[in-house]
């Protein structure tokens, strides 16, 4: 067998023992960060569910007006800056 071959060969397989290793300490590492990723999860699911369910968030706000006027002109006021803050934020990220 030619020698060139040979040393690619091992050459290869190495690289994919310390590809195997890497892709190991990735995993472990990343693990510290599931806490996060299952929060952002939950309120991707939220954001989902509201979207496919607007109408009926849509009557429970009419429905809280008429009820509480004044507490769902507040939660009103404070979501609109907070959407206001998640528009610019979007702004500056590229």
């Amino acid at each position: 067998m030619n020698p060139e071959l040979v040393e690619l060969a091992l050459r290869k397989q190495r690289l994919q023992i310390r590809s195997a290793e890497q892709r190991d300490a990735l995993a472990y590492h990343a693990q510290a960060f599931t806490p996060l990723l299952h929060g952002i999860d939950r309120v991707s699911d939220g954001v989902r569910w509201a979207r496919d369910n607007a109408p009926v968030l849509s009557g429970l706000g009419v429905f809280l007006l008429v009820v509480r006027p004044r507490a769902t002109l507040r939660w009103a006021r404070r979501a609109w800056v907070g959407w206001q803050l998640v528009r610019r934020v979007r702004a500056l990220i590229p």
